[in-house]
């Protein structure tokens, strides 16, 4: 989708086309990659087998010319930044891959540039370890304060990770934004599928608009439509009157009436039936039909629901969001 592409434009490793790459307002485009003031992290650890992990370190602080105590004073910061101190005299072949990632993250970190650029640094670990090393890095960008651009094709990386995300399909930018906005408030079809796990409840429905107010109607397998009020700030969706849309609704959101948040402007009830219940620990996972799709609600985990069960649901319409069919973008 462009987003290796992009990182290697910023570190000039690729040459841009048209546009500006800009640095603490300062234009970089025509700067060759050593005169950016970058240092790039990258998938595979690319360390140097014959040398030591103090050697690897201190490998680019030799080539620049650093002086033999100054590169000992950073190598010692970085090992003690990294916890890997007790490691500096190992070759990688006796590090694991969670070693092996932190020094090359200390070898970047021995630069202090004013950018740091990360390409999936964390896909070739197993999923415990990559849980442990996301945490290494959020803490380590709190200390540091620098902007780290990171890459990754997985959306809980970047929601735990980032302050800000930019997420791209086809080199085409979707949306720039927190993680809050891009969670609560996605901008398109394409956003709102994929961030979140599980993924948002994505359903057909046809917009009313009678003496009650705004409201949306989604067919059920049996019997009548299930008729959702919608929040009265949601100006937008009056335009679409009589005409389909897109309902998008968060698992967390549609939930059993005891969890329900109780101060929610719009919250509204109904009896769904139950097909499948997936218990996961914390919560409890239940699958419906709605819309003509199944639909995933998160409940208590001592919600005690069976498949086959009519059970009570709750909906919290202040959460909900609305799609135009045809150009795939919200309603706002």
């Amino acid at each position: 989708c462009g987003k290796s592409t992009l990182l290697n434009t910023i570190a000039g490793l690729e040459t841009i086309t048209s546009g500006e790459i800009r640095i603490d307002g300062r234009d970089i485009s025509g700067l060759h990659p050593s005169k950016r003031d970058i240092a790039m992290v990258f998938q595979s650890y690319a360390l140097y087998p014959n040398m030591t992990v103090s050697g690897n370190i201190a490998f680019g602080m030799e080539i620049r010319g650093v002086p033999k105590e100054e590169r000992a004073k950073a190598i010692k910061q970085v090992s003690d930044m990294l916890q890997i101190g007790h490691l500096l005299d190992r070759k990688p072949s006796q590090l694991s891959g969670g070693q092996r990632q932190r020094v090359a993250m200390g070898r970047a970190l021995v630069r202090n540039p004013q950018v740091f650029l990360f390409d999936e640094p964390l896909s070739n670990l197993d999923a415990k370890l990559r849980v442990d090393m996301r945490t290494e890095i959020k803490r380590l960008h709190q200390r540091m304060g620098t902007t780290f651009v990171y890459v990754t094709h997985d959306q809980i990386e970047a929601m735990t990770l980032a302050t800000k995300i930019a997420v791209l399909k086809d080199g085409v930018l979707q949306q720039f934004g927190t993680p809050a906005e891009i969670y609560n408030s996605p901008a398109n079809l394409f956003v709102a599928d994929f961030m979140g796990s599980p993924a948002m409840n994505l359903l057909n429905a046809t917009v009313e608009n009678g003496a009650a107010g705004l409201a949306v109607s989604l067919e059920r397998p049996n019997g009548a439509p299930l008729r959702l009020p919608v929040v009265s700030g949601n100006h937008g969706l009056s335009a679409y009157a009589g005409k389909p849309v897109i309902f998008g609704i968060r698992p967390e959101a549609l939930t059993d009436p005891d969890g329900a948040d109780r101060k929610a402007r719009s919250l509204t009830e109904d009896d769904c039936l139950i097909e499948v219940v997936e218990p996961a620990g914390s919560d409890t996972f239940a699958v419906t039909k709605l819309g003509g799709k199944s639909v995933v609600a998160r409940l208590r985990a001592d919600a005690g629901i069976a498949p086959g069960q009519n059970t009570r649901l709750a909906f919290n319409l202040d959460k909900a969001v609305f799609f135009d069919p045809e150009t795939q973008a919200r309603i706002s």
